[in-house]
C-alpha cells in the first residue's frame, strides 16, 4: 500500500516495501522481479518512480539488473543483507545522538524517546 500523505515518497515506499519482502524470505534469492513499466502500471505511478526504486535496491545489494533480462533479487543471504540494514540504521541512530547532544538533551530524555518512537513504528 502506497501513500502520498506523510511525506515519504514513493520510490522510497516501494523499495522499502520489496527490501522487507526479500528480508522476510518472501522473495527469494534469483527471483525476477516485474519490469519497471510492468510494477508502474500496476502501481499506477511513473516509470521514473519504480527506475529510482530499483536503482536504491540495487545500491543497496538488494537487486541485480541483467541486461536484457531484467531485475532479480540478490543471491546475498537475508542474514548478510539484514546485517547491512542495521548497520545503516545504527549509523542513523549515531547521527541522531550528536545532534542530541549538541543540542543538550540529557540521556534520559534521549531514552525516553527513543523507546516512544520505536513503540510509535511498531
Amino acid at each position: 500500500v502506497l501513500s502520498t500523505a506523510g511525506g515519504k515518497p514513493l520510490y522510497a515506499q516501494i523499495a522499502g516495501q520489496i527490501e522487507d519482502q526479500i528480508l522476510a524470505g518472501t522473495l527469494a534469492p534469483g527471483e525476477p522481479l516485474p519490469s519497471m513499466r510492468a510494477l508502474a502500471r500496476m502501481l499506477r505511478i511513473s516509470v521514473i518512480t519504480t527506475k529510482r526504486a530499483y536503482a536504491d535496491l540495487e545500491r543497496g545489494g538488494f537487486l541485480v539488473t541483467v541486461a536484457g533480462k531484467g531485475c532479480f533479487v540478490a543471491r546475498k543471504s537475508p542474514g548478510l543483507l539484514r546485517g547491512e540494514r542495521q548497520r545503516r540504521a545504527l549509523g542513523a541512530l549515531r547521527g541522531a545522538v550528536r545532534t542530541a547532544k549538541r543540542a543538550g538533551l540529557p540521556l534520559e530524555e534521549l531514552e525516553k524517546a527513543l523507546a516512544e518512537i520505536y513503540n510509535e513504528e511498531s
